[in-house]
Parts: C-alpha cells; structure tokens; sequence
C-alpha cells in the first residue's frame, strides 16, 4: 500500500501570484480514511492535486512510497493515486458509460478478464449496472457524478481521492458513496475526501485535517477536531461543527456522539423533565 509525504509544501499560482498552499506538511499512511476541509480557497484541491502530479510544486516536496513524486509522470502516478474531481463533467469525456469505466483501467496495462472484473465490480459499486451502453450526458448530474467515481474505482489504484463526492447526491446516494469508502478503506487502501459536509465527514472519517489559508490548522479525529475546543478555529474558515456535535455536547454524549447516544440523551432528558 501506499504512504503519501508532503513536506514544507508550497504552490504559487503565476496568474495572480496566488500562494495557494504554504509551508504544508502531512503525512498519509496507508490505509487511512482523511477528511480534509476548510473554506473554499484553502488550499484543499490545490494539495490533493499534487498526489497525482496535475500540479508540481513551487517549493518543498510530494513523496509517494518514499518517491520524490517529481520524478514521476502524471501516467505512473495514476496508477497508484486515483482522483474523482469535484465536477465529473471535467472528467467524463466517452461515448458510452462502459468506455468511460473501461478507459483508466486499460490505459495501466487490464486487459480481457481482469478487466471485466474491475469495471463490473465499479459498476456495481455505484449503482450503474444496466447503464453499460448509455451516453453519460444522458444521466442526470448526481449519476455522472457516480460515473466519474466508477471510472476511478476501476483502476484499483492505492490511494483514492475524492473532491466534494456527496454534493448533489440525495440521501441513498451519499449512503452509496459512503459504502463505497467503507469497501475501499476495507480492503486497506487510503481514501482522502474534500468535503464540506461536516455530517459525513464526522460519521464516514477517522481523521480530519483542516486547512486555512494555504495551511494545516488542525489535524486529528473527529472527536478532537469536532470538539467544543476547535469551534473557534473551525469558525476562522467558515466551518460549523455538525448538528451531533453541538447536541452531543450539549447533552454531555461528547462531540460525536451515535444516534443511539443522542436519542438515549434525549429520552433521559425528557423522562427527567
């Protein structure tokens, strides 16, 4: 499996001279679920893109396996760090929904049966068994969206990235998208997601680094980053803590309390009333 290594990482857009990430560290071991989040222009996108060298770095380093990623091409680190942009629309580019599953997969060497395999299993994960022949600008938005999952998910890579995977999926859809992170992070492969949905982030991560301003301002598990403690710096990049955390707090059940915790909270509360 595959460990990421960012060091004293920095990007500088030329147009506008944008530092966008600055003096960033981090590491990424194996097998880990991250959640990274913060207000839009933080930085969040700007580093993940890193991971699979669509963007080089200014100053500092990206190491993947203990491999200066600069030494790598964009094609050899698609093998090992698989991104699901925010907007499938930048990445569906097929005529047909089995061609865009097929594409990533056979461009790292799949062939005949293997091949088979990977992208029937990523259409089954996403729920799009029966769409093989469909052009992807006839599904709705939300199902691109799983289809631009699908496609990376075929490729089996290492790491999987995803930016804002849940935004415009409905209630079974982001359900979906969380069973497809359990099975990924299951079989011990890393999944880093860019989310601004605090619920999903808390219920579906076991860690979560924060970023403001082209930096790390915190970096721990829900239950820390979540915490009454981190709200002041949560609210510096725009953030709230989710609804569980308040009322968990609040009801003494800690800042990321079960549904079972909040609804014996509740009931003991009312009883004592």
């Amino acid at each position: 499996m595959t460990e990421l290594r960012v060091e004293a990482l920095v990007h500088v857009y030329p147009e506008g001279d944008v530092r966008a990430l600055d003096g960033v560290d981090l590491t990424v071991s194996a097998g880990e679920r991250l959640a990274l989040i913060g207000q839009n222009g933080s930085g969040k996108t700007t580093l993940v893109r890193h991971f699979n060298g669509l963007l080089r770095p200014t100053e500092g380093r990206v190491l993947v396996d203990g491999t200066d990623a600069a030494r790598l091409t964009v094609a050899q680190l698609a093998t090992r760090v698989g991104l699901v942009f925010q907007d499938p629309d930048r990445q569906i580019f097929a005529g047909s929904v089995r061609s865009e599953v097929e594409f990533g997969p056979r461009n790292v060497g799949r062939a005949h049966g293997e091949l088979r395999r990977d992208v029937e299993a990523a259409l089954d994960a996403t729920g799009l068994t029966g769409e093989e022949k469909t052009n992807p600008y006839d599904l709705g938005g939300s199902r691109r969206k799983l289809l631009a999952l699908a496609s990376v998910l075929a490729m089996r890579t290492p790491v999987l990235v995803l930016d804002e995977p849940t935004t415009g999926q409905d209630v079974p859809g982001v359900e979906l998208v969380r069973t497809v992170i359990d099975a990924v992070a299951g079989e011990g492969r890393t999944v880093i997601a860019i989310s601004h949905d605090m619920r999903f982030v808390a219920e579906a991560f076991e860690r979560v680094v924060v970023m403001r301003a082209g930096q790390v301002i915190l970096d721990g598990p829900p239950a820390t980053v979540f915490a009454p403690a981190a709200w002041d710096a949560l609210a510096s990049t725009y953030l709230e803590p989710p609804l569980a955390a308040l009322a968990g707090e609040r009801l003494g059940v800690g800042s990321t309390p079960t549904d079972t915790a909040l609804i014996e909270a509740l009931s003991s509360g009312w009883l004592e009333g």
